[in-house]
């Protein structure tokens, strides 16, 4: 017995020396993963670092790119497109306008009854309407005949609230959010079509012309007053509500900025200088690029791996399209280099794009104390139905660098713009930009950091005198008022 005794005293002993012999080898794989997973995150942080000093280089380089752009065509990456726009609202505008936004599967009509100063915007109304998928396809004609059938329809409902001057034909903001070449503010040849569209024929053709003779044929007394981008439009909504106002950005799905320039300023202008003496310029800043711009090498694969490669390199590090999609890449790489969420990397998650930049920011939003929020999307989205703490802490980290290097790099292409016009310094007058898009209004941590690196730039008695507001809805509103400032019956108003 003493001799079994002992026997099974050593198997023991051998088995406990060989368990503790794998949970030591355990911890030590986990906390060599959890040393490469810190190393990823170091790498990632010092590459997308964004102090003060590096915001202004972007910020020079932004300035640069303009007056290049202004210079003369094909110099820049910033387009710095005339708008034709040289008389902004100025909330004297009286009487009944529409507006039409279209910009993908479906569009929308507005009508708006302006007021002047005393009764600003006394009513609108608003339809939206989708477009068959062969009419996208199709034949020009049958498409803006669709559209103008919808635009009659929408005007026989007009009721006795809104009113049209007599004698008057009633006028129209077309808000066309395809790439265009604009000849006039109310003219402008397609470049080519995306989102679906692929009609023969129209490339080259005046978009205005076509939608004009489609409301000829359905009998209706329309007239286009003014073509519009969508973000000339915010800029538009956003000096009627202020005289302030001096620029326009979007930050949604995609991004871009317009601001009022000096005409004379503009040296590829062709022709007499118009009598306001200023014009709205479309920069196009989506395109905007800068060696001094913090690039990584998740921001190279993706330009590399999309459809525009070398292209829109601001818009890929800025907007809400991208940033979800950046943050995917550094989890796969954890995923697949340190095991983040396992030893098997998850299907889903790469799958690119899977991961949209509204996940992304509820997961950054999440205060709980155990991040049940960062869980639940990580299952929801990605498949991953079992995650640690210290796992779910490492995601909101990596929404933090990609939100906070997006928000102070749009910030430094503001700061760009106010140096451009000379209001970067201090003892400048009240500064107003509009803003618009989802990005900027939903992701709160995103908007914040924006605020703070601006007032950071430019110091407190300058960032004091510069206002970023919410404007919504410049594609119809601002369309509407942009076809209002440049009525041909202005001066009998």
């Amino acid at each position: 017995m003493g001799k079994v005794a002992v026997g099974a005293a050593v198997v023991c002993a051998a088995a406990a020396v060989a368990v503790t012999a794998l949970v030591v080898r355990h911890r030590m794989r986990s906390a060599e993963r959890w040393a490469r997973a810190a190393a990823v995150l170091r790498e990632l942080e010092e590459k997308c670092a964004t102090p003060v000093e590096k915001l202004w280089e972007v910020a020079d380089a932004m300035t640069k790119e303009m007056h290049a752009g202004l210079e003369s065509e094909d110099v820049s990456k910033l387009k710095m497109i005339i708008s034709y726009v040289d008389k902004l609202p100025t909330g004297d505008e009286r009487g009944l306008f529409y507006a039409l936004d279209l910009g993908g599967t479906n569009f929308r009509v507005l009508r708006v009854q302006l007021g002047g100063r005393e009764g600003r915007v006394v009513r609108q109304e608003a339809k939206e309407v989708s477009i068959p998928h062969d009419l996208m396809v199709g034949r020009s004609d049958e498409l803006f005949d669709f559209i103008a059938s919808a635009l009659v329809k929408f005007v026989d409902l007009e009721g006795e609230e809104f009113h049209l001057h007599s004698g008057r034909q009633r006028e129209l903001g077309f808000t066309f959010s395809f790439p265009v070449k604009q000849t006039s503010v109310a003219s402008g040849t397609l470049i080519k079509w995306t989102k679906g569209f692929n009609i023969d024929g129209m490339v080259g053709e005046d978009v205005v012309s076509e939608l004009n003779k489609a409301l000829q044929r359905q009998g209706l007394d329309m007239q286009v007053a003014a073509l519009v981008n969508d973000t000339v439009g915010t800029l538009a909504g956003g000096r009627y509500d202020d005289t302030d106002v001096v620029a326009a950005v979007i930050l949604g799905t995609g991004t871009n900025a317009a601001y009022v320039e000096r005409a004379d300023a503009i040296k590829k202008w062709k022709g007499p200088l118009p009598g306001s003496g200023e014009i709205v310029i479309n920069m196009e800043w989506g395109n905007f690029s800068s060696s001094h711009l913090p690039m990584t090498e998740y921001d190279t694969a993706l330009d590399v791996e999309s459809l525009n490669p070398g292209d829109q390199i601001f818009e890929k590090l800025i907007s809400g399209m991208y940033l979800g999609e950046i943050v995917r890449r550094v989890l796969l790489r954890l995923a697949v280099q340190t095991a983040l969420f396992g030893d098997n990397v998850p299907p889903q998650l790469e799958i690119p794009f899977v991961l949209r930049t509204p996940v992304m920011s509820a997961m950054h939003h999440d205060t709980s104390a155990d991040l049940k929020v960062v869980g639940a999307k990580l299952k929801e989205f990605l498949g991953i139905s079992s995650t640690s703490l210290k796992a779910r802490k490492v995601v909101v980290q990596i929404c933090d660098v990609v939100a906070k290097r997006g928000a102070r790099l749009a910030a430094a292409g503001i700061v760009g713009i106010l140096k451009k016009l000379g209001r970067d310094g201090s003892g400048m007058r009240r500064t107003v930009i509009a803003m618009d898009g989802g990005l900027y209004e939903h992701y709160t941590v995103f908007r914040e950091c924006l605020h703070g690196a601006l007032n950071e730039m430019l110091g407190d008695e300058a960032s004091s005198s510069v206002v970023v507001n919410l404007t919504n809805d410049g594609s119809g509103l601002g369309a509407s008022l942009l076809a209002a400032s440049h009525s041909r019956y202005l001066e009998q108003s």
